[in-house]
């Protein structure tokens, strides 16, 4: 085929390790997590007119929301990702061939499936790692060929998404219906000035001085109420536990009472919630009656509720009864952990999901089709992260700020590990020093991812 000045090739790749305590524990889907490992890769790419310029990609581990499992333990999740990860980064070496980012990433995917197979083998694991393991493992690679793109050639990658840099429309990774469509069509060519931020409010989370049992003096906010006042945040997202109906309603009744109280002092009318059930939830009747008594109970609190996360499993084909049809009447329900390609989505659909959770750690290539997909097919947008910490909260934004439609940003890194955003808050101040409850990405828009 013929090459563009812009293709490009990878001559060299990197991968490292980096510890991420955690300052306080995170409860979500009834597991808690006090620390991670962040998966830092650094790619050196060639263009075809023969310049070079290196990318990097980083995202957490994320094998206890990646990877729930009975016969798999987070340890060994956690060595298994990590290896992954490793063996994806080394694919690159025999893979010499030319290509708009896209094509790189979407080549190498294809092997995803047989080294998640070798890696649990080679592990002796019960299972192989599954597909949303090796998307989060492999997500730092993706991020860091299209970083290395935009640099190489001196230019914001989101900018490169046209059929002046791509040489297939989006018809060869997706489907007929977008025939003669590139990418352009659904991303910004300059990002939104600013965003709102989704503050999370974790299981432990205290809301209130009263629910402090352990102090952290760090001179951060340490309570729900601690938190709106010195950021002015008006999108919180509340972890519910999907299997307890009073503990859930009670859940976001409290966390409604703390809001308005802070709201209400600082003359603030209009704030909103994000509701996460992470899969636990075991029918959309559950939901349902959810719904139901959060707004009889208190029906600002039901109006405050902009969107439903995933609330049952992650399986969607081995549960067909599992649809999303009614409650997709009250709220948007969006698609979370069972999204991992364009087929994920499409089956979505026909559970009644209505809307589409955009995540960097699922590959960046992967986001940019999916949300392709959801504005094609008229589905609410958000982007959410994982607890992603310094650059990979910067990407996650970048394409929050990118695509149209996205509402607000969820961003939680800087209240569970803000000591590895310390080297990115100095040349980033408005993206991690919040006072009106927005961030500042306007300031991502630089070359290669932005930032």
């Amino acid at each position: 085929m013929s090459h563009k000045p812009t293709d490009i090739r990878v001559v060299d790749a990197q991968i490292e390790f980096e510890p991420c305590p955690f300052r306080t524990p995170l409860k979500f889907g009834g597991r808690v997590l006090e620390h991670t490992q962040l998966i830092n890769v650094q790619v050196t790419v060639e263009n075809y007119a023969g310049q070079h310029a290196t990318g990097i990609g980083s995202m957490p581990i994320g094998n206890i929301w990646a990877w729930p499992s009975q016969s798999v333990t987070p340890d060994q999740a956690e060595k298994a990702m990590m290896n992954f990860a490793e063996r994806v980064v080394r694919l690159t070496d025999g893979f010499d061939e030319f290509g708009h980012a896209i094509d790189i990433v979407y080549h190498v995917s294809a092997e995803y499936f047989h080294q998640g197979k070798v890696v649990s083998e080679r592990l002796g694991l019960a299972e192989p790692l599954p597909e949303l393991a090796q998307l989060v493992a492999a997500s730092p690679l993706d991020a860091a060929i299209h970083d290395a793109y935009g640099r190489v050639n001196d230019i914001n990658s989101y900018n490169a998404l046209s059929a002046d840099f791509m040489n297939h429309d989006l018809a060869e990774y997706l489907d007929e219906q977008f025939e003669g469509e590139y990418l352009d069509k659904y991303t910004l060519r300059e990002p939104k000035e600013r965003l709102p931020l989704y503050h999370l409010v974790g299981a432990l989370d205290p809301l209130t001085d009263a629910d402090v049992t352990n102090r952290i003096g760090d001179g951060r906010p340490e309570t729900l109420s601690d938190w709106i006042a010195a950021e002015g945040l008006t999108h919180l997202k509340i972890k519910l536990a999907g299997d307890d109906l009073d503990w859930d309603v009670n859940r976001v009744l409290s966390v409604d009472r703390v809001a308005a109280e802070v709201n209400s002092a600082r003359g603030c009318d209009r704030w909103f919630y994000s509701v996460d059930f992470n899969e636990k939830c075991e029918n959309v009747q559950y939901v349902l009656d959810f719904l139901a008594r959060v707004k009889e109970s208190t029906p600002n609190a039901y109006d405050r509720i902009q969107y439903i996360e995933q609330p049952t499993h992650r399986d969607l084909a081995a549960h067909p009864e599992n649809t999303m049809h009614e409650a997709a009447k009250l709220k948007p329900v969006v698609i979370d952990e069972s999204l991992v390609d364009y087929d994920a989505l499409l089956l979505a659909r026909e559970h009644g999901y209505s809307g589409v959770a955009l995540k960097a750690c699922k590959g960046h290539t992967e986001a940019l089709f999916a949300a392709a997909a959801a504005q094609k097919f008229d589905m609410f947008l958000c982007v959410q992260d994982l607890t992603c910490p310094g650059y990979s909260f910067l990407h996650s934004a970048s394409l929050a700020a990118r695509v149209p439609g996205i509402a607000a940003i969820e961003g939680n890194g800087r209240q569970y590990c803000p000591g590895a955003n310390k080297d990115w808050e100095r040349q980033f101040p408005s993206m991690f020093e919040i006072s009106d409850g927005t961030v500042g990405t306007g300031a991502l828009n630089g070359i290669g991812l932005g930032f």
